[in-house]
């Protein structure tokens, strides 16, 4: 019964995690003119999208002058604001083997007028250059074309008070110079009061808001309000945003949030084959994806336009969306109030199930073990799957190996799935079970492989240690289903606290994990704190298919965003999903051997799935110059 409740919840969380990962479908010319509609869009998309069109080539000359007309047909007095190229951009066209000489950057530049001149305007900006080689119909044709789809829309909805300050950029793809340019000397610049930003890295996929400006409570509070409405809902989260900030890459909009400016980001990141590829066109363009953006764009600026006052920068607050269907959120602080709720709950499940199983503390030790376990299991097999697909960390060290390596991504993902699943079959089936010694030969193989191919690295041979030792430890003994549930509940509780103190944005994902196991755990004690009954059961199926499809649709967005160089991050997501899932873990010797095997042929198919990639995404041949 169990081993069946437990496939049967984690395809039905899979299943939920697939249907609300999709984009929504394309909202029709003949919509409201209030609306934002994909298929109006696609029209400016289809006509800047016919060919490369960057810096410097005839192209990109053709699609300036079609802008141009554009913003003037929607009454926004364009102007051309000339720009200097930066000597990185200038390095990167001789790069190409084509001349910088006499090149600069064009702005496109229009406003449309609100009613209070004398307040902060509202910026909505995309950059309107491909890179060589692609023709940029996501990247970023699609954030032009949903800038002027949003702003003929506002315009129908009727005059705010703010102006609204239409900034198309040139050279973003050089090295964000036409943004420099803007906000250095501009005579608009210091009236800019809030930023829409709209980019893409993919052809497809949900879009989501990654980056805000410093201290943005204020402006999450608004953009939640302002985007109830979006077609499909509105997403994003404070993952997303903290670990933004601490990666090297920028946008536009990356230059104004340095200038202390409130607002979002927007960007899709699916379908990554296309990224700076020849493959970006407009028919294979996700014209979901075209909706979901634009439409977060039309309605966050439209309630920055419309709203009493623009976001100041005060504390920077937890948010996340749940399935696209609402944005929860709450200030840094709250943290600790839903860690002590959720310990309050772990307490009351331990006693419950200490005074119906006679649990001690060296079982909850065990289960939080194997918790560890999991973790350093699942990132050893992760990256040894991954590496399987190409090279990775300092030998992706040209554009065409790192170009290819996106074109396997959606491979990557499967392939470390399926691996990471592997390793929690194996926690969930016994490790006694399986075999200890089987374990510890695959983790030390796994490591090898990774090393041979891809390098020493010490924190995979690190999380190698630990996992053998965990594979040896307690003398032979897998924990029992209290044991176990209640020591990943409060490991994950633990993870959550000192995330807590640490890094508050990033805290959630543990936190709001702990709480909705914590939560099922008190409820099954009160149930039928044995766990015999199928009844008691019930609480953790409802949060494996919830917070197990949650999960599993965050970790799709952390897999496109770090999954290439950070496969093993796909481990901490299953040790989230697990913590959920733990009671419905066979304890039958024949079903714990059924999900035993099941767990190696996923581990079998995820080495196969890696392998594939290289066939079905092969590297150009030597001398053929990759895109970008």
């Amino acid at each position: 019964m169990r081993l069946f409740l437990l496939l049967a919840s984690l395809a039905a969380a899979f299943a939920l995690a697939v249907v609300t990962t999709q984009t929504p479908p394309p909202v029709g010319a003949d919509a409201a003119a209030t609306a934002f509609s994909a298929q109006r869009a696609m029209i400016d998309v289809r006509r800047m999208a016919r060919a490369p069109h960057p810096v410097g080539s005839a192209e990109h000359e053709v699609v300036q002058a079609y802008l141009f007309q554009r913003m003037a047909a929607l009454g926004l007095r364009p102007e051309r604001q000339t720009g200097v190229l930066s000597p990185a951009a200038v390095r990167r066209i001789e790069a190409r083997g084509d001349s910088a000489e006499g090149l600069s950057v064009v702005n496109l530049v229009g406003v449309s007028p609100g009613r209070r001149p004398d307040l902060p305007a509202v910026l909505l900006m995309a950059h309107y250059d491909s890179v060589p080689g692609s023709p940029g119909a996501a990247d970023d044709a699609a954030g032009v074309a949903g800038v002027l789809e949003a702003v003929r829309a506002i315009q129908a909805r009727g005059p705010a008070d703010r102006d609204l300050v239409v900034l198309l950029t040139d050279g973003e793809e050089l090295n964000l110079d036409g943004a420099r340019a803007f906000f250095s000397e501009h005579r608009l610049r210091s009236r800019i009061g809030a930023v829409v930003n709209l980019e893409a890295r993919g052809g497809g996929g949900r879009a989501m808001m990654f980056e805000t400006g410093p201290g943005n409570a204020e402006t999450i509070d608004l953009f939640a309000r302002a985007t109830g409405s979006v077609t499909g809902g509105a997403t994003g989260n404070a993952l997303a945003v903290f670990v933004y900030r601490l990666m090297p890459n920028g946008t536009d909009f990356t230059v104004a949030a340095d200038r202390g400016l409130a607002g979002v980001n927007l960007a899709f990141l699916g379908r990554p084959d296309q990224y700076h590829s020849p493959r970006s066109t407009p028919e294979a363009l996700d014209q979901g994806s075209v909706q979901h953006i634009g439409s977060q764009a039309l309605e966050a600026a439209d309630g920055f336009l419309r709203a009493p006052t623009l976001p100041r920068a005060t504390a920077n607050a937890v948010h996340a969306d749940v399935f696209g269907l609402i944005f929860l959120r709450h200030s840094l602080g709250f943290g600790w109030v839903l860690l002590a709720t959720a310990a309050a709950l772990t307490a009351f499940a331990a006693w419950g199930a200490r005074h119906a199983t006679g649990l001690g503390w060296r079982e909850v030790g065990r289960g939080a073990a194997g918790g560890l376990w999991l973790v350093a299991s699942a990132l050893v097999v992760a990256q040894a799957v991954r590496i399987l697909a190409g090279p990775v960390g300092r030998r992706i060290d040209t554009p065409d190996a790192y170009y290819t390596l996106l074109r396997r991504l959606p491979w990557m993902e499967a392939s470390v799935g399926l691996a990471v699943l592997a390793a929690a079959f194996a926690l969930l089936a016994g490790r006694a079970r399986v075999g200890r010694r089987t374990l510890a030969v695959i983790l030390i193989g796994a490591t090898v492989t990774a090393s041979a191919l891809g390098g020493l690295n010490a924190i995979l041979i690190g999380a190698t240690a630990v996992a053998v030792l965990l594979t040896f430890w307690p003398g032979g003994q897998d924990e029992p289903t209290w044991g176990g549930w209640l020591g990943l509940i409060v490991l994950v509780l633990i993870i959550g606290a000192v995330a807590q103190a640490v890094a508050p944005e990033a805290a959630f994902v543990f936190i709001w994990s702990g709480l909705a196991a914590a939560l099922a755990a008190a409820t099954a004690a009160l149930i039928g704190a044995r766990l015999q009954r199928r009844r008691a059961l019930i609480p953790a199926v409802v949060a494996t298919i919830v917070a197990g499809g949650w999960m599993l649709g965050l970790g799709h967005f952390v897999f496109l965003g770090v999954g290439m160089d950070l496969p093993g991050a796909l481990g901490v997501i299953a040790l989230l999903i697990v913590v959920q899932a733990r009671p419905l873990g066979p304890v039958g010797a024949r079903a714990c051997r059924v999900l035993a095997v099941v767990g190696a042929a996923c581990m079998v198919l995820a080495c196969g799935v890696s392998l594939a990639a290289r066939w079905a995404e092969p590297a150009p041949p030597p001398g053929v110059e990759g895109p970008g």
